[in-house]
């Protein structure tokens, strides 16, 4: 019963902080994905040479060789964009700052998934739905409970250090860090994932596209 209050409370307390990011986050799906139209022809020609060399290496098993390096640096990228939250997330000027980090995961996800979906059609909607879409079911819900937990920091922060300048910090702080800490291990999983298990299921649809980008 205490749980689903305390459930209940949170939800209550942080849903409009949900919606906000939530649309923040839509609003960079969108964005990204339109700019593909924005691309000139040149463009359009060095991304397609650059995806056809990938392809070619990912067929060729180029993705299986160094696995504990594509872990690191999988596991490299991620967490620095959480950190960046968590560091953003003690200062009081970090709150735009952590919606501009928002806007541009969806920008960049809107982009890949629209250039792939765009240029090489249902062949890239199933190359997004084995590389892009299964590392971001993790990555995503993530990013998006951080930013709420250290845009709920930023504003107890401010509400307790420069309006009523009273009431404790530590417990707060725990809890976003605790946030961070347990999305820094799950993200762990997503770099063994990307990793072992990406390279393997982008090997399963690579020959279609190999064929495709020679054509």
């Amino acid at each position: 019963m205490m749980r689903n209050r305390t459930l209940e409370q949170y939800i209550k307390e942080h849903l409009s902080f949900y919606l906000f990011v939530g649309v923040v986050f839509v609003t960079g799906v969108v964005f990204g994905a339109v700019m593909v139209n924005a691309l000139s022809l040149e463009q359009k020609q060095e991304l397609s040479r650059y995806l056809g060399s990938f392809f070619a290496s990912v067929h060729q098993g180029g993705l299986e060789g160094d696995v504990t390096g594509s872990f690191k640096d999988s596991f490299s990228m991620h967490i620095k964009w959480f950190l960046i939250i968590w560091v953003l997330g003690l200062s009081v000027i970090g709150l735009p700052l952590i919606l501009i980090l928002d806007f541009l995961k969806g920008v960049l996800v809107g982009f890949t998934v629209g250039y792939l979906v765009g240029t090489l059609s249902w062949k890239g909607l199933l190359f997004a739905l084995v590389s892009v879409v299964p590392p971001n079911l993790v990555v995503i819900p993530l990013l998006l409970v951080c930013s709420v937990t250290a845009m709920a920091f930023t504003i107890h922060l401010v509400k307790n250090r420069f309006i009523s300048r009273k009431g404790a910090l530590y417990e707060p702080f725990m809890r976003f860090s605790g946030v961070i800490l347990a999305s820094g291990a799950l993200l762990l999983g997503v770099a063994v994932f990307e990793a072992y298990v990406s390279p393997v299921m982008m090997k399963w649809v690579t020959p279609m596209l190999v064929t495709m980008s020679g054509s």
